[in-house]
């Protein structure tokens, strides 16, 4: 109880601080004179005040944060911001149910994309632009961001960053101090936004759109202001700018952080994950717009080239954008999109999915099994970037890998079970479990999750903090130990 009570003391600042964040919105809301301002001051009030009592209720119990308080509070925070977040569209929108709300913010700030609204482009400027700024923040993440800017978080921020950071970047130390490192990659993820409203901006779109873009685009998120997502600028262009920074985000934040505070290209060319997450899009992108022009979906090949490669980059960084309903291409090409979705972002990016580097130790571990039972007595160690890789890590990699696709399987089974065709059952869970959004079917990019009954809603959500956390961090709070002193 005083670890939960420790905990919540850090929550309530939290929560104050996410209300914060609805200024942005009532800005918008204020610039273009929309009818969604009342929303988002009662929102902020109701951030305020909650966030207000909590920390009466539970400043006695402060003390410096354990690896523990880290994993609970990143727990606790990932599942209740969204219910926060959520208060705007459940005030704008009287008739949308809490299940909705709660899944278009979970949605937004563990940035899946995949949303339950119609008709974005008669929303409100403020209302679009609150649901591209949760997956701004969800992006880099909340809680780096608190430990950012709140220095009474600093004794106990490695605990949150190690929590909530995915992949070796847990590690990693940036930086002598843990908050000089989060600021930095908040730094970098900011300056890189800006970079992309500017591109966006030069390429065509309105400031709004650039805007709502950039946020999207940087945070890997894939919510747009249009119901036929990029289908609606059909611009070239904005596809292209668009990509690049996809591919900009799907790479290791550390290697960015790294190379603007050395003005150097070294990082990247240090970074093992790299060339391999730079030789699977482009194969994958390729050889996706071969198979659509030799079955005839497109009548030349530089269109299949250019609908493939801007689709299957979206994908594949778990972004989710759309510029064609691709549920109507030969199944073959969406279910490889849908793959590569699963492991094609590095670590230390926005995106999620198991995560490049640890599908390269899979391939690496399978290739060293198979050296040893030809050649029983031999030392086969595993490397990677010329380094070995202790074979504990090698052991987690196994361990995350087993409960990725056992949760996959299970979260399939419920809805399957629940009356959902298993096409879409399947591909939904992939496309939440990997925070890309849309899947296939009655979830594809043409059509949306509005169609799902409250529980089918519920396991959505569920699968997308499940992807947005590494699931060891959910599933380790159900484990008796966590729990003694």
């Amino acid at each position: 109880m005083k670890r939960l009570l420790a905990v919540s003391y850090v929550l309530s600042l939290v929560i104050v601080i996410f209300g914060l964040t609805m200024l942005f919105p009532m800005a918008v809301s204020v610039l273009y004179g929309d009818d969604a301002l009342f929303a988002f001051k009662q929102g902020l009030s109701i951030c305020l005040v909650l966030g207000a009592a909590m920390w009466l209720a539970t400043r006695r119990f402060q003390r410096e944060l354990q690896v523990r308080d880290g994993f609970l509070l990143v727990a606790l925070a990932w599942l209740a911001l969204p219910a926060v977040a959520a208060i705007p569209f459940m005030l704008y929108f009287p008739d949308l149910s809490f299940t909705d709300a709660y899944f278009e913010a979970v949605s937004g700030l563990t940035t899946t994309g995949a949303t339950i609204f119609q008709g974005l482009d008669t929303f409100p400027p403020s209302i679009n632009i609150w649901r591209g700024e949760l997956q701004w923040l969800g992006g880099m993440g909340i809680l780096v961001l608190a430990v950012a800017i709140l220095p009474l978080l600093g004794v106990g921020g490695s605990q949150i960053f190690k929590a909530e950071t995915p992949g070796p970047m847990k590690d990693t130390k940036l930086t002598p101090r843990i908050t000089e490192t989060a600021r930095g990659l908040w730094q970098v993820y900011f300056i890189l936004t800006l970079a992309c409203i500017g591109a966006l901006k030069l390429a065509g779109m309105s400031w709004l759109d650039a805007v709502m873009h950039a946020f999207t685009t940087l945070s890997l998120g894939g919510f747009s202001t249009h119901d036929a997502s990029y289908g609606y600028f059909d611009s070239p262009l904005v596809e292209a700018v668009t990509i690049v920074f996809m591919l900009l985000a799907g790479l290791n934040f550390g290697s960015h952080f790294l190379a603007f505070r050395r003005l150097s290209l070294v990082p990247y060319r240090s970074d093992p994950e790299l060339g391999w997450y730079f030789l699977v899009l482009a194969a994958s992108c390729a050889g996706i717009a071969l198979y659509l022009w030799l079955h005839g979906t497109y009548a030349d090949f530089g269109t299949a080239l250019r609908y493939a490669t801007f689709n299957t980059v979206s994908m594949a960084t778990t972004t989710g954008y759309a510029s064609t309903d691709y549920n109507q291409w030969p199944i073959f090409a969406p279910l490889w999109m849908l793959f590569l979705s699963s492991f094609t972002s590095c670590s230390g990016s926005t995106g999620s999915g198991i995560k490049m580097v640890r599908a390269l130790l899979l391939y690496k571990q399978v290739v060293r099994e198979m050296t040893r039972i030809i050649h029983p007595q031999a030392i086969v160690p595993v490397k990677l970037g010329g380094n070995v890789v202790p074979n504990n890590v090698i052991y987690a990699v196994l361990a995350f890998s087993f409960l990725w696709m056992a949760s996959v399987v299970a979260m399939t089974l419920l809805l399957s079970a629940s009356g959902l065709e298993i096409v879409s059952a399947f591909t939904a869970v992939i496309a939440c479990i990997t925070n890309t959004g849309p899947g296939l079917n009655e979830v594809g990019p043409a059509t949306n999750y509005a169609s799902l009954t409250d529980f089918q809603t519920w396991v959505c959500s569920f699968a997308t903090v499940l992807g947005r956390l590494e699931l060891f961090t959910l599933f380790i709070l159900l484990n008796p130990g966590f729990w003694r002193k």
